[in-house]
């Protein structure tokens, strides 16, 4: 048991929980920063190469699956559904983003359809989603 020096005889009996906080804190922060990207990984979609992709901050992430399933966040939505929610995030944020991530057997006309539908409901910053591919030196 611990004592204090002083010559008294009483035991210490509290615990310094400051660096437990700390070390919660930083845990948390990680974890937060993670849990985007895996919920963008969880569904299977073999997106086309591109060469020239680039990073962006992704604020509304859409998903078309093979079958033209849509995803909004990772979460299964129809159209409608798709429809209010980007109304929803749009009405927070004027400036919205979104980021379509379509897989490379989809069809043409499910992204475009999604293109549609964020350019009707006035989101007209938005990215096409593609696996980056290693660049070639010009010649």
């Amino acid at each position: 048991m611990a004592r204090v020096s002083d010559g008294e005889e009483t035991m210490i009996s509290g615990i310094n929980v400051t660096p437990l906080v700390d070390v919660v804190l930083v845990l948390l922060v990680v974890l937060m920063v993670t849990a985007t990207y895996i919920a963008s990984r969880t569904i299977p979609v073999d997106l086309p190469k591109g060469a020239t992709g680039e990073a962006t901050n992704v604020v509304l992430a859409i998903t078309v699956d093979p079958d033209g399933g849509l995803f909004l966040d990772g979460t299964r939505v129809l159209e409608p559904e798709l429809r209010a929610r980007v109304q929803q995030a749009r009405d927070r944020d004027p400036e919205l983003r979104a980021v379509i991530a379509a897989d490379a057997s989809s069809r043409h006309g499910s992204v475009v359809k999604v293109i549609d539908l964020l350019r009707q409901e006035r989101v007209n910053r938005f990215a096409i989603n593609v696996e980056p591919q290693d660049l070639q030196p010009a010649r």
